[in-house]
């Protein structure tokens, strides 16, 4: 259930801008469609080897263009499915580079498996150039035996390795793109080489655990053996959009191995495969029996394969350098906590010549840390009580760091680096939300900027943060809203009796008068390390329902992001408990506002969100008038080890935390209309959540409303099912709070 990349319309951070009244009134319609999305630059790769210059794929799929950092200008176009010879594609779906960037992989036919997985059809086209400066256009298919997972370039370019019905596969380029079989056991639903299994994929965030050594001569590659995980199956039936006709008469099955708390997980080693010599070895890499290994890396050393590990309980990370041959394993760094740690920590280590980076809570606060590849520290680059985000990258000639930070403001986020001497400087100048993809050697980058008042604003800049070239300024969406009467929205903050203070923002309804008492609509996600209250720009369902004469209100409750570990991990064991009590907290503040209607506040939210809409309406506080909860987990037992654990621990050792963090066990002192509404096939909440809900508040005696999507997984989309979703949760809240 990872918070920052749950699929739902109204997540752009929830902001609004409030800009001068036009008269005209939004539609629920045009808000749900993407009328008011800001425009954006997607799917932007800096070309490997080549600091200068960046590449895109055009809006309708055919063209990968070249463009310079310094200008934004087009440079050239690198490919053209309508020109490339042999070329059995009109368009294609993604693409990348080989780490030379002489080289592209592009994909076809693309069929979403998991969140973050899918298979496709590839195909490889050189940009090498011959001595005339010209390249043979040629298109070729990377493999006739079917589609492929998660491929991936060798570092000299040579070769391309991938994953076919969960074996690995490793294409020869030099050699008439001559294919052979790495792995053989690989099955469905028993053992998968090279990709992760749901729950890894789900919640440590990737989608392949396959790499080759810095010198060509190797493969790693994680196997995991899922035959004693339990399978979880949800009914399929022919459906719309899409149709399946193989349903039309019987329904179907859909059947995976989902871990749930307490429960088996898949058992993992590492294991590496000689390409001259063709000899596989398993990495005596020490892992604990129900261990995870959530990472692989090849370092720039070849005879280094960094491995890091992490107990059940992921509150201990071991990383190890293992030799690839040997298979001998040396523990270089180890990362301890009270509580757990976090996930993005993974991807925030990265290896270079000399040394490699690692963010840490061990102060209180993330920070960015930099170890020899040893693991012996050289230096903290950053301190203080605010939070490093992302590690950006590190120039190793002019040895400086690059990373996003929240330092002076949890609701903002800025652009920091800090060089050999230990002097940082702030790149970005606009107070807001920025984010930065750099070059492939630090010299540049791209940047995105929001705030609350300001739509998306794209720019170039080279690394001292001087503004090269604007790529977007979103005028377009500013015209067009400066044409409507929208919403006046702000920040505030309140102490609750618990003596915590809170951020949360307010969106007023147009025409907001001080001298009315108006109904008011909670929002809020609540996960932990979430955050919703951030100084960012977006048009969402709360925007409409603010025009329609709802104050709307979210607030970040404790356990949520961006204030630091204490703040973040005080829900630890009892997940549910302090955040639901901020919520009622926060309720009970804004019955106080002269301007606030006690007796009409509802609470919303998905997914954890949804969890915490029903923690809420149960707390034992009557404030809550009504609510919807949207694929919500109703108790922990229902939900997945890596998730569930890394907060709760097992069942089996916290049986009264997840008693006390269950919907279901506070379901009698339910308050408030309910509405329900759960996607059938939705493979990460399960539609068991819902059903098992339902069933206790049947027995209560306790009357709610319920939606069932048929088909819908967790994000609940799909031809017009989106627009039915946000009509329901209008018609309800206009019915049961107005």
């Amino acid at each position: 259930m990872r918070k920052q990349s749950i699929f739902i319309l109204f997540i752009c951070f929830s902001a609004l801008a409030s800009y001068a009244a036009g008269g005209r009134q939004l539609e629920l319609a045009d808000v749900v469609s993407g009328k008011f999305s800001q425009e954006n630059i997607y799917g932007v790769i800096p070309i490997p080897g080549d600091g200068e210059h960046y590449s895109q794929q055009n809006a309708e799929g055919t063209q990968i263009i070249k463009y310079s950092f310094k200008t934004g200008e087009a440079v050239e176009v690198l490919f053209d499915a309508s020109t490339a010879r042999e070329c059995p594609f009109k368009r294609f779906d993604s693409y990348s580079f080989s780490p030379k960037g002489d080289m592209l992989l592009i994909a076809t036919e693309t069929q979403p498996v998991y969140r973050r997985s899918y298979v496709a059809t590839h195909y490889l086209y050189s940009l090498k150039r011959n001595f005339e400066g010209k390249i043979n256009n040629v298109v070729q298919r990377l493999s006739d035996g079917g589609p492929q997972q998660v491929p991936v370039f060798s570092p000299d370019g040579s070769m391309v390795a991938f994953v076919r019905d969960n074996n690995i596969f490793l294409v020869k380029l030099l050699y008439g793109n001559s294919e052979s079989q790495v792995t053989e056991d690989g099955r469905r639903n028993e053992v998968l080489n090279g990709i992760p299994d749901w729950v890894y994929e789900e919640e440590f965030a990737f989608n392949r655990a396959l790499e080759f050594s810095a010198d060509s001569k190797m493969l790693a590659f994680v196997r995991f053996d899922e035959s004693q995980v339990s399978s979880y199956a949800f009914p399929l039936f022919a459906g719309q959009k899409p149709r399946m006709e193989i349903f039309a008469k019987y329904p179907g099955f859909y059947t995976y191995k989902y871990p749930k708390t307490g429960e088996a997980n898949s058992k993992v080693s590492v294991h590496t495969f000689d390409i001259r010599t063709r000899v596989t070895r398993q990495m005596q890499v020490p892992l604990d029996e129900d261990g995870y290994i959530p990472r692989i890396r090849f370092t720039k050393d070849p005879d280094k394969l960094a491995i890091l590990t992490l107990n059940r309980h992921q509150n201990r990370l071991d990383l190890y350098m293992g030799d690839p041959r040997s298979t001998v394993c040396r523990l270089v760094l180890r990362e301890e906590s009270d509580t757990y740690i976090k996930e993005n920590t993974f991807d925030n280590i990265r290896f270079y010549t000399d040394g490699f980076s690692f963010v840490s809570e061990r102060s209180g606060f993330n920070h960015l840390y930099w170890y020899s590849l040893g693991g012996n520290l050289l230096r903290q680059v950053t301190s203080g009580n605010y939070e490093v985000k992302d590690f950006l990258g590190y120039d190793e000639d002019a040895q400086t760091f690059y990373y996003t930070s929240n330092e002076g403001s949890p609701l903002r986020q800025a652009l920091f680096k800090v060089d050999r001497r230990g002097r940082k400087t702030r790149l970005s100048a606009q107070e807001g939300t920025n984010h930065a993809l750099f070059s492939s050697d630090m010299h540049y980058y791209l940047n995105r900027y929001s705030s609350l008042n300001t739509p998306l604003q794209i720019t170039l800049n080279d690394n001292k943060g001087k503004t090269l070239a604007t790529l977007v300024t979103n005028e377009r969406l500013k015209q067009l809203l400066s044409e409507y009467d929208l919403p006046h929205k702000e920040f505030f903050s309140f102490q609750t009796t618990d003596g915590v203070t809170l951020n949360g923002w307010m969106m007023k309804p147009t025409g907001f008068s001080a001298e009315r008492r108006y109904p008011v609509i909670q929002y809020q996600y609540s996960g932990p390390g979430s955050q919703l209250v951030l100084d960012a720009f977006g048009i969402s369902w709360e925007t409409y329902m603010a025009s329609q004469g709802y104050i709307v209100v979210c607030v970040d409750g404790r356990g949520t992001g961006g204030r630091g570990a204490a703040f973040e991990k005080c829900t630890y064991l009892s997940l549910g408990v302090k955040e639901a009590r901020d919520q009622v907290e926060t309720a009970l503040y804004l019955g106080g506002l002269p301007y606030v209607d006690k007796d009409r506040i509802g609470i919303w939210g998905w997914s954890f969100g949804g969890y915490m809409t029903l923690m809420s309406m149960s707390e034992g506080t009557p404030v809550f008038r009504a609510g919807v909860a949207v694929a919500a987990v109703t108790d922990w037992n229902y939900y997945d080890t890596i998730y569930g654990e890394r907060f709760m621990r097992t069942p089996q050792e916290n049986a009264d935390g997840y008693r006390v963090s269950s919907a279901i066990s506070r379901a009698g002192k339910l308050h408030g209309s309910l509405l329900l509404v759960h996607g059938m096939a939705d493979d990460n909440v399960h539609y068991q959540n819902c059903a098992e809900y339902a069933e206790q508040l049947v027995q209560l005696g306790k009357q709610f409303e319920m939606q069932v999507y048929t088909n819908r997984n967790h994000s609940i989309a799909g031809g017009n099912t989106r627009l039915h979703l946000y009509t329901r949760l209008t018609d309800f809240f206009n019915r049961e709070l107005k």
